[in-house]
């Protein structure tokens, strides 16, 4: 069984740490199952499903320290997996930002797990893979798409009585569609803790009727323009927001390598740096979108504002950078909430004059890491408007922005929805830059 229950999960690691002789010692048991389809021109390509627990070992001798890890847990593999881990510690060189373990922690409670998305099974994936792909033939359009979904836990245990556990579960959707010339395209991606809210109909049709307004797409010139972009425009592994968020890391900013660092020294943390409308913060137990309640050292994450009404709120502090400093270290696991507003993508349009939507952004990189500016490209069913309608498609154009820049410009926000694990609404911004047009699809 891959999802180990806590007690006895605990009691693996209590054993794994009397099988230590070193100063300190801390164990981590992870693991889970995920299961998967994917499909590509109306076609199941591949199908699957994995299981695995790990456990990971780490030792001190002084500031030196050892890792060790494996995936069988009788006792003489268990033994074995410490005595490597000591074996290591003892050649490797003293850590100068060495901390000791954590004691006892409390943590928050996070509605992180469903029994609904526990119980998928691979007639469930094939009957998504299926809706999404009869959609699409019906309309003759092809349809790609990738459906992963996974239960997973983490424990971990030290030598000074720390104790973590937490369950979560998660879907993953994600479905392109195109036109067959190749000359429209349209996307729609969701995740979820309780997949008894996933339809892929509803997202499949989202993405057809992109693909479908999508074609004959007009150039137009690039320049500055307002802009409506999407939540998948701005959430993804580099996407706009997520790096902005990111970049709240209190060492870069006191380096002198951020954003968020003051000329002469000190940081840009208190100042108002974005628009009024702009709150972001961390909080494991939001109901529509829970994360983890600690980190990998087991620090608790607890709700932290990170903008708060356009002010730089507080920042992230590691353990060892807390101390240096003399204040509280800040357990982040990476995901956010983004207030949102009361409108809708639909009346965002409606109250624009002319400008661009925008469904996603890819191929981003950085251009000037200290200032956020960054490149990439639209894809996948970029929009001209005009007097709040929808004219035409247009060529997709190349992008250099900045999302601190560009949440200075902000022009309306709208209901935030759940992507990547985050919550993030529809932003409209107005002098967004456009620097060259692109001739992909």
């Amino acid at each position: 069984m891959p999802i180990i229950p806590k007690d006895e999960a605990q009691a693996i690691l209590k054993k794994v740490l009397s099988f230590s002789t070193a100063d300190e010692a801390e164990a981590n048991l992870y693991g889970g199952t995920r299961g998967n389809v994917r499909y590509a021109r109306n076609t199941v390509t591949t199908a699957g499903g994995t299981d695995n627990v790990s456990l990971a070992v780490q030792v001190w001798f002084g500031k030196r320290s050892g890792v060790a890890t494996c995936n069988q847990f009788d006792d003489a593999t268990l033994r074995r997996c410490v005595q490597r881990a000591e074996e290591i510690a003892k050649l490797a060189p003293e850590d100068p930002e060495y901390m000791p373990r954590l004691g006892p922690q409390q943590y928050l409670t996070a509605p992180s797990y469903a029994a609904s998305t526990a119980g998928i099974t691979p007639d469930f994936r094939a009957q998504a893979a299926g809706d999404s792909i009869a959609l699409c033939a019906a309309k003759q359009l092809t349809a790609a798409g990738f459906l992963e979904d996974g239960t997973r836990f983490e424990a971990i245990r030290n030598s000074k009585g720390l104790e973590a556990y937490q369950q979560s579960t998660n879907l993953d959707f994600s479905v392109t569609v195109r036109t067959p010339d190749g000359t429209g395209s349209g996307y729609a991606v969701a995740d979820f803790t309780d997949a008894s809210k996933f339809d892929a109909k509803v997202l499949t049709q989202r993405a057809a009727t992109k693909a479908s307004s999508s074609v004959g797409a007009k150039a137009i010139e690039p320049g500055k323009y307002t802009v409506i972009l999407e939540p998948a425009a701005l959430v993804s592994d580099e996407g706009l927001i997520n790096r902005l968020v990111y970049a709240f890391d209190a060492r870069e900013a006191d380096e002198g390598r951020s954003f968020l660092s003051k000329k002469g020294g000190g940081t840009r943390k208190g100042e108002k740096l974005f628009d009024a409308r702009v709150s972001i913060s961390i909080d494991p137990t939001n109901a529509l979108a829970p994360s983890g309640t600690f980190d990998n050292e087991g620090l608790p994450v607890r709700k932290l504002p990170i903008i708060e009404k356009g002010v730089a709120k507080n920042l992230y502090y590691s353990r060892f950078w807390a101390q240096k400093n003399k204040t509280e270290p800040t357990g982040f696991t990476g995901n956010f909430i983004m207030e949102g507003g009361t409108q809708s993508l639909e009346d965002l349009i409606k109250s624009t004059q002319k400008g661009i939507l925008v469904t996603r952004l890819w191929y981003i990189r950085d251009v000037d890491p200290q200032t956020l500016l960054v490149t990439g490209l639209t894809r996948d069913g970029t929009f001209y408007i005009e007097n709040g309608k929808i004219k035409h498609p247009i060529k997709n154009m190349r992008f250099n922005e900045s999302p601190v820049i560009m949440l200075n410009n902000l022009e309306a926000v709208g209901r935030a929805q759940r992507l990547g694990g985050n919550l993030v609404p529809p932003l409209k911004i107005r002098d967004f830059t456009f620097t060259s047009l692109s001739d992909a699809i």
